[in-house]
């Protein structure tokens, strides 16, 4: 478990690949199968945000004028 704790969104987004490779070379799928379990990966992508928690944000670099010396 702490393995997918840890590459949660390593994990989400190879099974998304893998869905619409799926989804592309096997056209005897139904549309409305294919559309739900693409509703469902929406969902778990949104889970899997919460697991992987936020990224960290930079400060925004200082802009300084043609005439000015950035400290």
């Amino acid at each position: 478990m702490l393995f997918v704790r840890t590459h949660a969104a390593r994990l989400y987004a190879l099974a998304v690949a893998v869905l619409a490779l799926v989804a592309h070379f096997v056209p005897e799928l139904p549309s409305a199968l294919v559309l739900g379990v693409v509703a469902a990966a929406l969902g778990l992508g949104e889970a899997v945000h919460r697991v992987a928690g936020p990224t960290p944000v930079a400060e925004p670099a200082k802009t300084v004028g043609p005439f000015e010396v950035a400290e």
